[in-house]
């Protein structure tokens, strides 16, 4: 019993150590680094461009939208690729399951595209 609780305090001193190391680092940091806070610092640098109008803009949700479908059909395809490779072994449930699975992404698509979200327009 005495060498489990051994092993858990070798990670909680590993733990401790990284947690220290870190605090470390970043006062360090904070104390060596130069602040000199000039105004033409302190803008927001476009390119070369002096800065108009206010930092703050509206972006379209569209491009979250897009986004957001593009991980979940991008993530959903990486499932087909395993099952692809053990086919012929799985037999025909597998297939089954595996039309259901498109299925489902297929009206998830259609589901979208009747929204109206896939048009860029």
């Amino acid at each position: 019993m005495e060498t489990y609780y051994s092993s858990y305090g070798v990670v909680l001193a590993v733990l401790i150590a990284g947690v220290g190391l870190v605090a470390v680092a970043f006062g360090a940091g904070a104390l060596l680094a130069p602040h000199r806070p000039l105004p033409e610092k302190l803008l927001t640098y476009e390119c070369g461009i002096d800065p108009v109008g206010e930092g703050w803009s509206q972006s379209q949700v569209r491009y979250y939208i897009f986004g957001f479908l593009f991980v979940i059909f991008d993530v959903e395809s990486v499932f087909l690729f395993p099952w692809a490779s053990v086919f012929e072994r799985l037999g025909y449930a597998a297939v089954v399951e595996m039309g259901v699975f498109i299925g489902i992404l297929a009206l998830g698509l259609l589901y979208a595209w009747r929204k109206g979200v896939i048009r860029w327009a």
